[in-house]
């Protein structure tokens, strides 16, 4: 009897068992019909960009309060000082993100050649006396408490730039002279200026935007490594030759090898990541922002964050641009103008792969560059133009087919109204051009040569006239019909 109870009772608890997990399947498979669903609308990209950039901003604000605020008061006597630097400049990183969420596609585009030719200027005068040093970097331009780093918009003006002439010349992009010339010499040219500065982490991401302009353009797999080649062995030199870069990568190679020098930075992030564990210490309760890491409010965020928030706050990150990567190529790959869909892209893969730079030298998977954390680390003129940038991408998702045929017959919507957003106009690809006269006499081939002579010119002038006459009769007559 016994038995029978103890057997039946597994049978039922097997039952409840299987019921639960036939429950969790079919909201599993609810949730997700529900958000293709949602993906299946017009601005799903639109929004979809909208809630990950404010999720990234609320979650750099807190960040920056709780990693800044040791430092703060050690140096101002306030723990708000980097904070309300940090949240001024977050402000003014979201007006940019507005003006270029309103800019027309075809502002953006006829006038790049201006934005690059002046962030060329400001590339050169940084380097003379009006230029500012900061961390043995000359970069900086101080205008009492304005600062800014002129390379910042530079990569926003490659990466439009480098766009329109590509799509321009895509008919011809098959030949090398045309594919390279002039995006790469204006590129290379302004590697130069920067690592004169000298700045390796800029010109690492510059060196993404343009393979990210080469890749999407269409660009064959052999140019990539050339380009790899020529990139690793110029970066061997530069190493090798600054003293500062050729430490982080020994550090890096061998981090046990200067552990209070080069390898310290590298090695206070493990042991903060590693205190954190799951769950992590509790916001604001890390013990590595006390002078343990240098950087904490910067380079070293991630590290905080994993120490506060543990490994369920690193994968909440992790996930956010991981979405920003999808609605990116989303947005990429749903339009229809190949300028925007090359925009798109070349900038999808500069924030993704600043976040994977930044992660990686953080958990000892890279060597230190020095780039920030997107929207998450404290920084000027960075935080501004990656808010623009994340404009610029908004911008490009109202331009999908079905985004402006909805915006159109349906009107702004919420948001729209909100933010008081201009209708985007659809994309009409250029007329195909008309052959000049001496294309069309080269397609035409060689034409008969004009019979010379007197009688051939007087034959040929009576010939005309009686030609004429005859064509004259018929008008003549209907008229005087």
């Amino acid at each position: 009897m016994a038995a029978e109870n103890i057997s039946g009772s597994r049978g039922h608890g097997g039952g409840s068992r299987e019921r639960g997990r036939q429950g969790l399947g079919d909201g599993l498979r609810g949730v997700s019909s529900a958000l293709t669903a949602w993906l299946t609308r017009p601005l799903a990209s639109f929004h979809l960009l909208l809630a990950v950039f404010g999720l990234l901003t609320a979650f750099g604000l807190v960040m920056v309060l709780s990693a800044s605020s040791v430092e703060s008061f050690n140096e101002e006597g306030s723990s708000y000082s980097i904070f309300l630097s940090h949240l001024v400049h977050c402000l003014v990183g979201a007006v940019g993100c507005y003006v270029a969420m309103r800019m027309p596609v075809w502002a953006l585009r006829r006038f790049s050649h201006v934005l690059l030719l002046i962030c060329l200027l400001l590339l050169v005068l940084v380097l003379t006396g009006l230029g500012a040093s900061d961390n043995g970097a000359q970069s900086w331009f101080v205008l009492g408490p304005i600062s800014f780093q002129p390379v910042e918009p530079a990569k926003i003006a490659l990466a439009l730039w480098g766009a329109h002439v590509l799509v321009t010349k895509r008919a011809l992009l098959g030949q090398y002279r045309h594919l390279l010339v002039p995006v790469v010499p204006a590129a290379l040219l302004i590697f130069a200026l920067v690592m004169m500065q000298p700045d390796l982490g800029s010109t690492v991401l510059l060196g993404v935007v343009l393979l990210a302009l080469l890749w999407f353009a269409g660009a064959p797999l052999r140019l990539f490594s050339a380009v790899l080649l020529g990139g690793v062995t110029a970066a061997t030199v530069l190493i090798t030759v600054g003293g500062y870069q050729m430490g982080r990568v020994t550090s890096f190679l061998n981090p046990g090898a200067d552990p209070q020098g080069a390898g310290f930075q590298s090695n206070q992030a493990l042991l903060a990541l590693a205190d954190g564990g799951l769950f992590g210490e509790g916001l604001g309760r890390g013990w590595s922002k006390w002078q343990y890491l240098p950087e904490a409010d910067n380079d070293f965020i991630f590290a905080v964050l994993g120490e506060e928030l543990g490994f369920v706050g690193c994968a909440v990150v992790l996930v956010l641009f991981g979405t920003v990567a999808y609605v990116g190529m989303r947005i990429a790959s749903r339009n229809t103008d190949p300028w925007i869909r090359l925009v798109a892209a070349t900038l999808t893969t500069w924030l993704v792969a600043q976040a994977a730079i930044n992660i990686g030298y953080v958990v000892g998977l890279l060597p230190v560059t020095g780039l920030p954390l997107p929207l998450i680390s404290s920084g000027g003129s960075s935080v501004v133009t990656t808010m623009i940038v994340f404009g610029l991408l908004a911008n490009c998702a109202r331009h999908e087919p079905e985004a402006i045929a909805a915006l159109r017959s349906l009107g702004p919507g919420r948001v729209g109204k909100l933010l008081r957003l201009p209708t985007p106009t659809p994309y009409r690809p250029p007329a195909p051009r008309r052959s000049t006269n001496n294309t069309a006499a080269k397609q035409r081939g060689p034409q008969p040569a004009k019979p010379s002579g007197k009688s051939g010119a007087g034959g040929g002038s009576r010939a005309g006239k009686q030609r004429q006459s005859a064509a004259r009769g018929p008008r003549r007559a209907r008229s005087a019909r």
